[in-house]
């Protein structure tokens, strides 16, 4: 029987198995969302490009060569969330090679585990864009068929605490308007990987931030009645038929940030679902009903908000001074 090289050296299987192999793969990387997909294999590219100036092996690779990578990420300035994230991408890609993960070996948890003590673990949060920074932002949108697509982004993005992939992924099909605001059907998202879909309501604003207008006004301008809802649009304003990429989101973010003076660095897609949340939290919102917005799986995140949000109410050192 003819076999063909399929998983680890000297280990073949018969080549009448390989295209349902082939189909196997193919499924177990739809798993990931688009965007996890990207950034592993850039991680991975990365732990290649170090094992092939060393001369090592990334695939399969030694436990002694992933605690090596660490530490050289390290000595580079990697960040230890950075370096934590490089070892899941390692991980990801000997699990679809049907190969023994190096990263479970103790010695690269341990390797791991002392770089967190030794330069900090501490993840940097990105700005929230808050109730008042979004009314900066999109009353700084010029009138323009990009600046309507803009306003239309920035303020659904936070009416609805979208994740930047769950907002692009958004079709004209998925939106119904009632008196009320928006019923808005999430079809995927990172907390539903198995696409089972959740529709939400995204409340009307006020006469100068109101997500509904925003998004029939662009809409109407953009002659979109069906299909993805934000699209590129190129230097003579043509809008495109195809979808706006999730970094154009933090682009987009980041460009309005700047414009009203903020410090664009610090801001990011991110940044709309964190400000919805934290200002639903300074308002008082019931934190069961930011979590009908956000989704969140557990009120613990969300709590998180909460505390930030309140942090020098009732302050204990208040007036004492």
């Amino acid at each position: 029987m003819t076999s063909v090289p399929v998983l680890a050296e000297g280990v073949s299987l018969p080549a009448t198995i390989a295209p349902d192999l082939a189909a196997a793969v193919s499924f177990a990387k739809a798993e990931k969302a688009p965007a996890t997909r990207r950034a592993y294999e850039t991680d991975f590219r990365l732990f290649r490009s170090y094992c092939e100036e060393k001369a090592a092996s990334s695939l399969p690779a030694l436990a002694e060569t992933v605690a090596a990578y660490l530490a050289h990420g390290v000595a580079e300035g990697a960040k230890a969330s950075t370096l934590g994230r490089r070892l899941a991408a390692i991980r990801y890609a000997h699990k679809l090679a049907f190969l023994a993960t190096p990263t479970d070996s103790e010695a690269v948890k341990a390797t791991l585990r002392g770089i967190r003590r030794t330069i900090g673990a501490a993840k940097v949060k990105k700005a929230p864009a808050v109730a008042s920074r979004i009314k900066a932002m999109v009353a700084a949108c010029p009138a323009t068929i990009a600046g309507k697509r803009d306003r239309a982004l920035l303020l659904l993005g936070f009416g609805g605490a979208f994740r930047r992939s769950e907002l692009v992924a958004l079709d004209v099909e998925h939106i119904e308007e009632t008196p009320e605001g928006l019923l808005v059907l999430i079809a995927k998202s990172k907390t539903d990987q198995d696409a089972e879909g959740v529709t939400i309501a995204v409340a009307r604003g006020s006469a100068e931030a109101c997500p509904v207008v925003a998004l029939c006004d662009w809409l109407d301008a953009a002659g979109i009645g069906a299909g993805p809802v934000f699209r590129p649009i190129n230097k003579a304003g043509v809008v495109s038929a195809e979808r706006l990429t999730d970094q154009s989101v933090a682009l987009v973010v980041k460009a309005y940030a700047r414009r009203v003076g903020l410090d664009a660095g610090v801001f990011s897609g991110h940044s709309l679902r964190r400000g919805f949340l934290t200002s639903s939290a300074a308002a008082g919102k019931s934190i069961f009903r930011m979590k009908d917005v956000s989704r969140h799986k557990s009120v613990d995140t969300l709590a998180g908000y909460i505390q930030e949000a309140e942090l020098f109410k009732e302050h204990a050192g208040a007036g004492l001074l």
